[in-house]
């Protein structure tokens, strides 16, 4: 009985330095900014507009995304390959292991009964993620799939005029797995998603920023966002957009870059 215990926390304690070498320990930066509040109770401040995006939008996206572009996929351990013609912007790719084990993790628009998709409810930014991989457990490639449960935090930086998303998984759902393995699968998924995908550009730039050519005036009225907020009820997110306005006379003047 010693022995066994013995080999069985040899094979946990091998298994977690396996896991931190490869993947690495979990890293949850966040992007610069302040985190995007309510709006005010008692409302809106002057120079404030509202964009509305529905579940509806958000399904129209994913869907484009799913239909006209590679499934993102995120692999860990090993040296990056070169980004290659197909491969989705801003996704970093590694190869890799030897043995034909990928340790990848790709976002699939379905999975079983779950689909990838922007659930807008109680107060957050909810994201059911559908997944398919690989994992190289103790020298064996373990193929699995399932599900996760992920939430969206904005964050906006107000001298860059972006707006980012910062996902983070909360659950994650395997089909077919041992329990044995499970908890480093887990592990590898949470981790493979929190780390490669963060942080969501969202928003930049000339998105936020507006500059009006007033020919009867002969200037240019300009805005740029001063503080970005959130509601989220019945199915919808809408953002409140408060902007700070100054005009610059001169006919035809260029458009100023974010500061």
């Amino acid at each position: 009985m010693k022995y066994f215990l013995t080999l069985v926390a040899g094979l946990l304690v091998g298994g977690a330095l396996v896991y931190f070498l490869l993947v690495g320990a979990p890293r949850m930066e966040k992007p610069p900014g302040e985190p995007v509040r309510a709006p005010d109770p008692s409302g809106d401040p002057p120079g404030t507009a509202v964009l509305v995006l529905n579940e509806q939008f958000f399904g129209t996206l994913l869907d484009t995304l799913f239909r006209d572009m590679s499934e993102p996929s995120f692999r860990l351990s090993g040296s990056p390959r070169p980004l290659q013609s197909g491969d989705a912007p801003g996704v970093t790719y590694v190869e890799a292991q030897a043995g034909g084990c990928t340790n990848q993790v790709t976002i699939a628009a379905r999975e079983g009964e779950t689909q990838t998709g922007v659930r807008l409810q109680d107060g957050r930014i909810n994201a059911p993620l559908a997944f398919r991989g690989s994992y190289n457990v103790f020298g064996s490639c373990l193929n699995f799939r399932g599900s996760a449960l992920a939430n969206i935090d904005l964050i906006f930086k107000q001298e860059e005029q972006t707006l980012y998303g910062q996902i983070n998984v909360q659950s994650v759902n395997l089909e077919g797995v041992s329990p044995a393995v499970s908890p480093f699968v887990t592990s590898f998924v949470q981790t493979a998603i929190n780390q490669r995908v963060n942080p969501l550009v969202l928003m930049r730039g000339e998105q936020f920023t507006m500059a009006i050519p007033v020919q009867a005036t002969g200037g240019t009225l300009r805005a740029q966002a001063r503080e970005v907020r959130q509601e989220i009820k019945d199915g919808a997110l809408s953002l409140h957009v408060t902007y700070d306005f100054t005009g610059t006379p001169g006919a035809n003047a260029a458009p100023r870059p974010p500061s």
